[in-house]
């Protein structure tokens, strides 16, 4: 049951559309700056940003077809009419991050806008400018250029130009981005192809980033793509599960501060089912005794040895351990 490893992105990088620390909002519906100022004042409003979650983040379409004469990045003069900046700027006067997103091709997944492709330098130039906190960068498009050509090329100019930039590197897990994707600078690398809003997609995908868990760690995560919480495609004792593990990056059980343990008892099973986690698994001696925080229940009881519990089908309990 339990993977052995650092505690992954619950208050770093967690994606979430209704909840996360990082909200990617979807430009290719035609978002306006009045939305995303909507969704920064929620993530105050709520207290989520008091609890980490602290990106608000573009995702494409943001930009015009063409750039200008200069051959710089132009953003769409619909939706956003005072442009990037003026965003930025209000987002982090709310204490927030602000993202954004490019592709290492030609144009962006949509062909709606120009990619970064053979203009790295000047497009992390132009995001530096506008303060942006973080660059989702894609894959599509590629011009039949190599997956490692393309990302030195803006990994050297982020190097240069965006070193307060959080790089998020999407290329979908192809040349297995966990293996050298830090070496490059990347703070975050899909591990998976797109996510879907279904059971079958999201244990997929919690499987395959699986394989890559020694590899994250502090500055440096697996991506398994975004949470699909609350889009109705799953149960909510589903989506229960999608948070929880997300929440630990598909590190099952882990440390925290304090010397704390998150443990994760997760049923994929289509029948209840009692799963026990035992203190060797999750890195605590033998005859430790803990409490135990159950973070779905908001409940707290103590446990020795070991943990175990009664989980419904498709569903999880996440608890803190806190030694005595």
């Amino acid at each position: 049951m339990a993977r052995a490893s650092s505690l992954s992105l619950l208050l770093v990088l967690l994606v979430a559309a209704v909840a996360g620390a990082r909200v990617p909002v979807d430009a290719a519906r035609n978002t306006t700056l009045g939305e995303l100022r909507e969704t920064t004042d929620a993530l105050v409003n709520t207290g989520l940003a008091k609890l980490g979650y602290k990106y608000v983040n573009i995702d494409d379409c943001w930009a015009e077809l063409n750039r200008d004469y200069q051959g710089n990045l132009v953003p769409n003069k619909r939706t956003f009419p005072s442009g990037i900046k003026a965003l930025a700027d209000y987002v982090h006067a709310k204490g927030l991050k602000l993202g954004i997103y490019s592709d290492a091709g030609t144009q962006t997944c949509s062909k709606q806008m120009p990619g970064s492709l053979d203009h790295e330098e000047q497009d992390v130039r132009t995001f530096a400018s506008w303060g942006v906190d973080y660059l989702k960068y894609d894959n599509c498009n590629d011009a039949g250029r190599s997956v490692r050509e393309r990302y030195t090329r803006m990994s050297n100019a982020m190097k240069k130009y965006g070193k307060n930039i959080f790089f998020s590197i999407c290329e979908w897990g192809i040349e297995n981005p966990a293996t050298w994707a830090r070496g490059m600078g990347g703070n975050s690398w899909r591990t998976t192809g797109d996510i879907a809003d279904n059971w079958d997609s999201m244990t997929s995908r919690a499987d395959q980033n699986d394989r890559w868990a020694s590899y994250a760690g502090p500055g440096g995560w697996n991506d398994p793509d975004m949470l699909e919480v609350g889009n109705g495609g799953m149960s909510e004792a589903e989506y229960r599960s999608h948070f929880s593990i997300w929440a630990l990056a598909k590190v099952w059980a882990g440390p925290l501060s304090g010397n704390r343990k998150a443990v994760v008892l997760w049923n994929r099973q289509g029948y209840q089912a009692t799963i026990t986690a035992r203190w060797s698994n999750v890195g605590l001696p033998a005859s430790a005794s803990v409490t135990a925080r159950d973070l779905w229940a908001h409940s707290s009881f103590s446990a020795q040895g070991q943990l175990s519990a009664s989980v419904a089908p498709h569903d999880c309990k996440m608890y803190i351990l806190t030694t005595k």
